[in-house]
């Protein structure tokens, strides 16, 4: 029978979801983990990659126990793998799903978020980039515009991946400022945009590809590039000509939909 786990995890100390030979992945650690409460290897499939260091809230896998193997209870299954995860996973809900759902192929879409804070907090360090130039936030706007549709974005992709088209369309992408907890509940001083995320939602995406568009968008906001460079990055198709690569820690994707499934 097939069943659909949701879970969420810190990317800090894992190379990533996709199980590794040599090195700790998400995917690894989960498999372990139902390897040792039912005995046998059960092969974990996710929604997709994330690159090391990479987090991951509301993630989707799938799996399969044999048809007559010993179902254990829902909850109590729950509470046997987060026993045996690592304190940087944590399973939020395991139920049982149709034949053919497929967490990588059936999602219609994927959302990331990326955080970034413009003054030094210690309090960020973990899971926010400190970009140390001000940033013209209107202006990255204005440029996450270009994004938008269906486009080759092979300008932003990382070179030697496999995936047979650089084709991906972009529903939703922009920029918007936020107060974080430990400035709202506890008086921390911090003034209007100093804590600033990117958020982008598209069908699918390339290997690197939001952490090239974010990097590129910094240096548009710190005045390098006119909002047009996206335009021309998208035409010409060319990576060096992109930003550089923003740091892995303050990448979330944050929510995968799928049609039907609860939750969603």
């Amino acid at each position: 029978m097939r069943y659909f786990i949701r879970l969420s995890y810190n990317g800090a100390g894992f190379f990533g979801w996709q199980r590794q030979k040599n090195a700790r992945s998400v995917q690894g650690e989960i498999e372990r983990a139902f390897s040792i409460f039912l005995g046998e290897e059960i092969p974990v499939t996710g929604a997709g990659r994330t690159d090391t260091g990479v987090n991951a809230v509301n993630y989707i896998a799938h799996f399969e126990i044999p048809d007559d193997k010993p179902v254990p209870e829902p909850a109590h299954f729950v509470y046997k793998i987060n026993a045996i995860l690592p304190k940087g996973i944590t399973v939020h809900e395991i139920s049982p799903a149709d034949a053919d759902f497929h967490a990588r192929f059936s999602a219609v879409s994927r959302e990331y978020h990326y955080f970034i804070h413009t003054r030094k907090d210690p309090f960020m360090e973990n899971f926010s980039w400190h970009c140390r130039y001000p940033l013209d936030l209107e202006k990255m706007n204005r440029a996450s515009g270009y994004l938008l549709g269906r486009h080759d974005f092979s300008c932003f992709e990382k070179t030697g991946g496999n995936n047979l088209t650089s084709v991906c369309t972009v529903y939703e992408a922009g920029w918007e400022t936020w107060v974080p907890p430990h400035a709202g509940m506890m008086g921390y001083s911090c003034q209007e945009g100093d804590f600033i995320f990117f958020r982008i939602r598209a069908d699918r995406f390339l290997r690197n590809m939001v952490r090239a568009i974010v990097g590129t968008l910094v240096d548009i906001g710190r005045g390098r590039h006119e909002a047009e460079h996206i335009a021309d990055l998208l035409r010409s198709g060319c990576r060096s000509d992109a930003g550089e690569s923003v740091p892995g820690n303050a990448l979330f994707l944050s929510h995968v939909e799928y049609p039907g499934l609860s939750g969603q």
